[in-house]
């Protein structure tokens, strides 16, 4: 309906000389064209977890059929596989907390964080039926980034930072064309890549370090650092969410440079590219939106909002967005709902008891 209304009401606009805000690639695919921000607050749950079953945290899609799959950060620790409908189709249990997905030549690719539990994080991969899980790699331990100089100060002084976290968290994953898997560190503050995975298995995998640097770590809130993953089009640039400094930055993925691409994303978590618009769209999870960046780093969208809790015990809209995938025209994102601090009553994912998963439309 809203696809027929926009068809409806951009050519009137057009005819009448107002601007049409909606639309925000230049009709050839490419750059946005709009020069103010597109908000849309609509938000549909597209699956709701079984019972007792919390904070979704990964997402991915199979692109042949639309199956969604997602993970669970807490227990019980889940693979959920949901056909293109919201129907649960499978779940495999794990037993250590599990955070970002791919999918990848018929594999789910998972991030499993062991540290958190007192086993090793590991990289694995699934069928896309759920069977056949296997190790591919064992993340390394390569401790703390050295200390990192702020930005500086209005002053003129700057500031260093220490960092102090050393467990192994892999966060995210992203593929480039040539099939070489990209996984994030959010407490070692690191990407390290691992070339031709699909052909290699936990004996024969080399998982090397891209870039070990204080721009990925953070000492701010949420505790994480180094987070989402996403490659332009060209695969130039890598790009990388910190979520604790509310940042994206942008990364070579030949040397590693880093430097800093957007500023003031409160919570940047999960990132994904529409090659189509050419829009960068980020899980602000502090802000309860996704957002879209141009490629000037400019926020051009925004996509959903919280309007409470339901009484039945899920978000009414978006709750700590935390990965997005693009199927289609739809951008489906994990609810994660977790709550962060240690006081009570001061955040509303504590009144959440059944965890959702979101679908918006995005603008085109």
């Amino acid at each position: 309906m809203k696809k027929k209304l926009v068809a409806l009401v951009v050519p009137l606009l057009i005819s009448l000389g107002i601007a049409a805000g909606p639309v925000l690639a230049d009709g050839r695919g490419g750059r946005p064209s709009t020069d103010r921000v597109f908000i849309d607050r609509d938000v549909d749950t597209f699956a709701v977890l079984p019972n007792g079953v919390m904070n979704p945290e990964g997402i991915t899609a199979n692109p042949a059929n639309g199956d969604i799959y997602v993970s669970t950060f807490s227990a019980p620790f889940k693979l959920l596989r949901y056909n293109r409908h919201g129907k649960l189709l499978a779940q495999l249990d794990f037993a250590q907390p599990l955070l970002g997905l791919e999918f990848r030549n018929g594999k789910v690719y998972i991030c499993n964080v062991g540290n958190f539990v007192g086993a090793p994080s590991k990289i694995q991969r699934v069928n896309a039926n759920l069977t056949g899980l296997e190790d591919v790699a064992v993340m390394p331990s390569i401790g703390a980034p050295a200390p990192n100089f702020a930005v500086g100060n209005p002053d003129g002084s700057t500031d260093l930072i220490t960092f102090g976290d050393v467990a192994s968290v892999p966060n995210a994953l992203v593929f480039d064309s040539k099939g070489t898997l990209y996984v994030s560190d959010s407490f070692q503050g690191a990407v390290f890549k691992i070339a031709n995975v699909a052909s290699c298995n936990v004996a024969t995998c080399t998982v090397n370090t891209l870039s070990h640097n204080g721009l990925l770590a953070t000492v701010g809130f949420p505790p994480f650092g180094a987070n989402g993953l996403a490659f332009n089009t060209d695969e130039s640039v890598l790009y990388v969410a910190n979520t604790g400094d509310d940042r994206v930055l942008s990364m070579n993925p030949e040397t590693g440079a880093v430097s800093t691409f957007s500023e003031s994303l409160n919570g940047a978590d999960g990132l994904v590219f529409d090659k189509r618009s050419g829009l960068l769209w980020v899980c602000t999870n502090q802000a309860d939106e996704v957002v879209a960046l141009n490629e000037n780093g400019r926020v051009v969208a925004k996509l959903g909002e919280f309007r409470g809790i339901h009484k039945n015990g899920t978000p009414n809209g978006l709750l700590f967005p935390a990965s997005p995938v693009i199927v289609g025209d739809d951008i489906y994102v994990t609810n994660l709902a977790i709550a962060l601090t240690p006081a009570v009553g001061d955040e509303p994912e504590e009144d959440v008891t059944l965890w959702t998963v979101s679908r918006m439309e995005l603008p085109h």
